[in-house]
């Protein structure tokens, strides 16, 4: 554990993952704000944190406008990563490998749902087709779609990107922009009134500051109690299976979101598949127990039977991560708590985390510096909403 090199920050973050460092990154490069921020990670390695288990990928297939807005920029900000970071040729280009997501429908409902969802994004500025069986069949003939009335589908902005370069220079360049970065862990969160005053760290240390961003992922609802605040945030499991195939296909799959729950795709020779469990309960923070049956029970059967090509394949690598799963609408709750305004939440991202961190990184850096969102209206995720952000794109 470390020691902050003062006892006092304008800005404390509490979560050193992909949200905690994108926010500092901004901060510490935005016109107008010339304070003092430390970031506070409990585990620097990162081992179990959403960042490290995520899929990398990025999508503009949502049905709110806030969201497909949110990976717009994103999009954007991966291509020209290098030029955001100040054009320094140190760092790397990221490359976007549009392989795009593709919608399976199964009932008319859905198929509906799906032509509805595409003509708002295509309003919005995306690329998303929808397609017929046959349109489907054509581009991709080796799905099996006996089952499959329709599919939404885009080339254009979406796939997958590499988020772990990404992470590595936002706390980099954070860093090197005087961002103080320290392990320990917050125990305690003071208040006086409507504001936060100080945060105490498991060696005893008082820091104070102006103003904390709860960027804890699926511990966000444990630091909000420690400010007697409460955030619908809870910890639920996704699995992850990267797998080889005797007879691998003769073009990229795209993000293939099959009616069963299972997802697959492309993941370079090899291919990945994901999944919530059948039970998808909240479980404990440090609950990483893998469920060893779901392959058999449920992965593999949707996968070889949307896809018969996959009938003998291998599992190389598995691994199970949390969702920071906002139980109020799978949505971002971002902004200034009520009753604390200088206590902000940037959480419950619900699996679209990584992509949506650039721009949600910016909201906050901005709200921090200026009082509100300026390049992106944000508000449609504002923390204190009663009513849900609609959005039925949820994976």
């Amino acid at each position: 554990m470390q020691t902050p090199n003062k006892s006092s920050y304008d800005v404390v973050i509490v979560g050193g993952a992909i949200f905690g460092s994108s926010v500092a990154w901004w901060l510490s490069q935005m016109a107008g704000f010339d304070g003092s921020v430390l970031v506070v990670e409990r585990d620097p390695t990162y081992e179990f944190a959403s960042t490290s288990h995520t899929n990398s990928c990025i999508r503009q297939q949502f049905s709110s406008p806030a969201n497909i807005k949110v990976s717009q920029f994103g999009a954007e900000f991966i291509q020209n990563f290098r030029h955001f970071m100040g054009d320094d040729p140190d760092v790397p280009e990221l490359a976007l490998h549009n392989f795009g997501y593709l919608y399976l429908a199964d009932t008319e409902a859905f198929a509906h749902d799906l032509k509805l969802a595409q003509q708002l994004q295509c309003a919005q500025g995306a690329n998303t087709r929808h397609l017929s069986r046959e349109e489907i069949a054509q581009a991709y003939p080796f799905y099996q779609l006996d089952d499959i009335l329709a599919a939404n589908h885009n080339l254009v902005n979406e796939g997958y990107f590499d988020g772990g370069t990404m992470f590595d220079w936002f706390k980099r360049r954070a860093r090197a922009n005087g961002v103080e970065y320290v392990h320990a862990e917050v125990t305690a969160i003071t208040r006086k009134g409507n504001a936060v005053q100080s945060v105490t760290l498991g060696d005893g240390t008082v820091v104070t500051c102006g103003t904390v961003v709860n960027a804890s992922g699926p511990r966000a609802a444990a630091t909000a109690r420690m400010a007697g605040l409460d955030i619908p945030v809870v910890p639920r499991k996704r699995y992850t299976y990267v797998f080889d195939a005797a007879q691998p296909l003769d073009r990229d799959l795209p993000l293939t979101v099959d009616p069963s729950g299972v997802h697959v795709r492309t993941e370079g020779k090899y291919y990945m598949a994901g999944c919530p469990p059948d039970e998808d309960t909240d479980v404990e923070y440090d609950d990483f127990a893998f469920d060893h049956s779901l392959w058999e029970s449920k992965v593999w059967p949707a996968v070889a039977t949307r896809i018969p090509q996959f009938e003998a394949i291998k599992v190389i690598n598995q691994w199970v991560g949390h969702y920071a799963y906002n139980t109020l609408d799978q949505n971002a709750l971002l902004g200034r708590a009520a009753d604390c305004p200088n206590f902000i939440f940037v959480n419950g991202f619900s699996g679209h985390g990584l992509q949506q961190s650039p721009a949600m990184g910016r909201g906050i850096a901005e709200l921090i510096t200026y009082g509100s969102y300026r390049s992106l209206d944000l508000g449609a995720f504002d923390v204190n909403r009663s009513a849900a952000c609609v959005e039925t794109a949820v994976i």
